[in-house]
């Protein structure tokens, strides 16, 4: 899982949580079912089971793999649309390509991340590049959901390439924890992505037995899916395992633990740390489009249908067909 990572994490800033900043409790671990994707890529849905009040402003998110794909296997998603929300993509091992009908795009490998917001609506496709599907290899990733509020939901699509370079790195105070700031804030230092929903997105790497409290905002909701490895969260040390998810409390810092013993083949605890604010408006969620109400989804549904939502690019014009095309 080489996403990007130091020789020395002692050499980069060290963040902890005040002393007297109130532990956040955890109120739930939740296991993610695991389903397919796209053109038929393996996934674990994070969020499955868990109540949206403890999510907003997250949707849903999926990793994608770890898989390790025979030549001919590589799988991506055809053209499809969305309207309303923002898709952020980050490649931990493999490499995707992605285009959008807006004129965004771009290659995706290693610790690099797309941020794309939908907004009013595009096309868009992601799928791995032609030499990848002829010789396979390993792929591994997560795709976020993050909901707009009614005041932006229609705003312009906007397209982010993050590089894993730019990503702010951190570490704790014993440099066990390595810590990359992909958006948001963390004590005082920011991430690259810029996000119209203020939000916090944290890939934690803990060494065996290290342990990392950090600060986090009282306003933000809080949550901690493990992607590899096993650990604990909250001060209480409350089990958790590859493919769950911890739900947060209240509180102005959270905790995160990896066992002293790891699997052969997991030598650390990957924890993806996620806070945003919420923003309590009402949702409507069908498919691709995430809206505030059911007129707003037909009205989606109906923009597609004619086209308004975009064209798939004329080079794709040979293979495939855009919306309302015969």
């Amino acid at each position: 899982m080489p996403a990007v990572t130091v020789e020395n994490p002692l050499t980069l800033p060290r963040v902890t949580a005040s002393a007297d900043a109130v532990a956040r409790p955890v109120l739930a671990v939740t296991t993610a079912p695991s389903g397919f994707e796209g053109e038929g890529f393996p996934v674990r849905r994070a969020f499955a089971g868990i109540n949206y009040r403890h999510l907003d402003p997250f949707i849903m998110m999926d990793q994608m793999g770890e898989v390790e794909y025979a030549p001919g296997e590589p799988k991506g998603t055809p053209w499809h649309p969305h309207r309303g929300f923002e898709t952020v993509t980050y490649i931990i091992d493999g490499i995707f390509d992605h285009q959008d009908s807006n004129g965004g795009g771009g290659t995706i490998t290693n610790g690099d991340t797309q941020w794309m917001t939908a907004g009013s609506g595009l096309l868009h496709i992601e799928a791995p590049p032609e030499h990848l599907v002829m010789s396979g290899g390993l792929f591994h990733g997560l795709q976020l959901w993050v909901n707009l509020p009614a005041k932006d939901k229609m705003m312009a699509p906007r397209y982010q390439d993050i590089r894993s370079r730019s990503v702010q790195l951190l570490t704790s105070p014993d440099g066990g924890a390595l810590l990359r700031v992909i958006a948001g804030e963390l004590d005082g230092h920011e991430g690259p992505g810029i996000t119209h929903t203020p939000i916090t997105m944290i890939h934690a790497t803990l060494a065996p037995g290290a342990e990392v409290t950090l600060p986090w905002r009282e306003d933000f909701n809080g949550l901690a899916y493990v992607m590899a490895g096993r650990g604990a969260v909250g001060a209480e040390r409350r089990p958790i395992h590859l493919g769950q998810t911890a739900v947060f409390g209240a509180g102005g810092s959270l905790t995160v633990r990896a066992d002293e013993q790891q699997d052969s083949h997991t030598p650390d605890l990957e924890v993806v740390l996620l806070g945003g604010r919420p923003i309590r408006e009402p949702m409507a969620h069908y498919g691709p489009f995430v809206m505030n109400t059911k007129d707003e989804l037909m009205q989606a549904f109906e923009d597609f249908q004619k086209g308004r939502l975009g064209t798939v690019p004329a080079v794709h014009g040979m293979t495939e067909k855009g919306p309302g095309q015969d």
